[in-house]
């Protein structure tokens, strides 16, 4: 232990601690643009600068350790005074346009120049100008970035993507795509973490905002909008409500309000994937030599890009079932248009999504087979959906609850965990049991899955047969265990794969808290909700059990194939992106 003392309190932590980590453990913030613990540690910004008596060189303090007997100052007036210099500095080089910038009221940067009482720049300013294409579901605004090195980290070292670099010198450094490619000619994922690790708002998902409210002022038009599972744990984050208030109830009838016409659970869609999905391994499965293997999962569209660039030999190894998004927007404009007696020429399909992959996948011409269009219209994601809520000034907090839409607002446990990491392996699983043995097992029989660790494997038995499965989320761990298949180190029958550490909870369109990671947090709600949720099997769905009762005759039907499933060996990369 090392003994010290930070603004006149007596601190005692472990060697090896560094001075921004001791001072947390007392209480004492000290403010920080770049610091992110165990991934981009390298004291750019300068703003943790601290004083130790004695010393004439102040000391960042994200990046240095404590020693014996130090006397720390986080807040002299000789650091107050550079923190001060070192901030109007990095505003110099910003775009301080805050009521324009979708982080207003969000941005770290804010809020440390308001803290320091800045309240004009005496440098000259010299923001970046920016250029890009406003198409691209990831927008980069390169007057706003203050060369935080964030981006670069997360791609690189969690990410494994090295999309992000940094070029040039003195007050021409700028962050930018690497080896000089435009963003469409980049290996990007589209996770979105780069995003939602960004201290300000130089990385943002495409604004597609407008695009809704023009739908819903439209009488020509029916919106029907369906909402992902990890969205319930996190919209509320965002309108100012604590968990227990951020209710689906309050959610729904915030669209409502709104003007929506109908709103759906993308559970139901995820229950529809389980089936075919599950389906399909038990037909690879019990033909093993006709298949590549192992299975991978396919409803992560951020995963799918990765495998495609990185990996286009293993697409044969993908399911083809198309993503629960995909599958609501193409029963959408089919089964459901003829229940609900409208016409599907009139259904404006939009989906509320944790992630911003979606903005491309619903773009994708090889997925939009249902016959009117595109099958889904329009991907908003949370962040986005939560402004509209504040732009319409709806009171969420005063909202009454409203139920989803009859029938297609049914979703069962297994659908709800598929916001986790596992959470799809553990659906699939439930169901793949019923579907070999008759009978349910119990439904936390496959729990093994779960858990934040990067990977996981299990073994499960299912009628004396030995099933080998595998989990990763974050591509730096995808990328470690394909390259462990390949080289024949692990042998799997089934493998999970979400772009986004922690899963769909975790995800690039999420509400953002600098600093703080809520994938684990979330998920435990979604896991909670499956605990407490009377129905856990995808194939008990009474949705599910009528939509192939009454129009998609049983799971792998020629009718399901059509449109619940896809190629993605002939997927455009960048489809209306350009």
């Amino acid at each position: 232990m090392v003994k010290l003392t930070i603004d006149g309190i007596k601190v005692s932590v472990k060697e090896g601690t560094t001075i921004l980590e001791a001072a947390k453990e007392v209480g004492i913030h000290i403010p920080h643009l770049c610091f992110l613990k165990d991934i981009n540690e390298i004291g750019a910004c300068r703003v943790c600068i601290v004083e130790n008596k004695g010393m004439n060189t102040l000391l960042t303090a994200c990046n240095n350790v404590v020693q014996p007997g130090m006397e720390i100052l986080t807040n002299s007036a000789k650091v107050r005074a550079t923190r001060k210099i070192n901030v109007e500095l990095i505003l110099s080089d910003h775009d301080c346009k805050c009521a324009t910038c979708v982080r207003s009221g969000n941005c770290s940067l804010q809020t440390i120049a308001n803290d320091l009482g800045i309240l004009h720049v005496p440098f000259k300013t010299i923001a970046e100008k920016n250029r890009w294409s406003m198409k691209f579901p990831l927008i980069r605004d390169a007057s706003k970035c203050i060369k935080c090195m964030r981006c670069i980290q997360i791609c690189d070292k969690v990410q494994s993507l090295n999309v992000w670099n940094v070029s040039g010198s003195g007050y021409r450094t700028t962050v930018g795509v690497s080896q000089n490619r435009r963003i469409q000619d980049a290996s990007c994922s589209l996770c979105g973490q780069c995003v939602t690790h960004c201290p300000v708002g130089a990385l943002r998902e495409r604004n597609d905002t407008d695009v809704m409210f023009r739908a819903i002022a439209d009488p020509k038009k029916i919106v029907v909008v369906q909402v992902a599972p990890a969205v319930r744990t996190a919209w509320g984050e965002a309108v100012g409500l604590y968990k227990e208030e951020a209710t689906l109830g309050r959610m729904v009838s915030a669209l409502k309000r709104m003007g929506v016409d109908y709103v759906f659970d993308t559970t139901y869609s995820a229950d529809m994937t389980i089936m075919e999905e599950g389906s399909e391994f038990i037909e690879r499965f019990t033909h093993k030599e006709e298949y590549s293997w192992p299975m991978f999962t396919s409803c992560c569209p951020g995963w799918l890009r990765f495998i495609k660039i990185q990996y286009p030999e293993l697409i044969p190894n993908l399911s083809s079932a198309k993503s629960p998004q995909q599958i609501f927007g193409a029963l959408a404009k089919t089964y459901i248009a003829h229940k609900l007696g409208v016409d599907p020429d009139q259904i404006f399909s939009v989906s509320i999504m944790p992630c911003m992959a979606k903005k491309y996948e619903n773009n994708v011409p090889e997925v939009n087979n249902a016959g009117h269009g595109k099958d889904v219209d329009l991907v908003l994601t949370t962040r986005e959906i939560a402004r509209m809520i504040r732009a319409d000034h709806i009171a969420a907090a005063d909202l009454k609850e409203e139920p989803f839409d009859d029938i297609f607002g049914i979703g069962s446990g297994a659908g709800v965990i598929f916001g986790a990491t596992g959470g799809v392996m553990e659906a699939a699983l439930r169901s793949a049991y019923f579907l070999i043995t008759g009978k349910n097992p119990d439904p936390d029989s496959f729990r093994r899955v779960r858990g934040m660790d990067g990977w996981k494997e299990a073994v499960f038995g299912i009628q004396g047969v030995e099933v080998r499965v595998a989990v990763a989320s974050g591509l730096g761990n995808t990328r470690k265990l394909i390259e462990a298949i390949k080289k024949g180190e692990v042998e799997y029958d089934f493998v999970e794969i979400m772009a986004c550490p922690g899963g769909c909870s975790g995800g690039g369109g999420q509400p953002i808290h600098d600093g703080v990671e809520m994938a684990e947090e979330r998920g435990q709600i979604l896991y909670g909700l499956d605990r407490s949720s009377n129905l856990r099997f995808s194939h008990e769905n009474p949705a599910v059990q009528q939509t192939y009762k009454e129009f998609l005759e049983k799971p792998l039907s020629h009718r399901a194939h059509e449109l619940l499933h896809t190629d993605v060996s002939s997927w455009t990369l960048n489809a209306e992106m350009e």
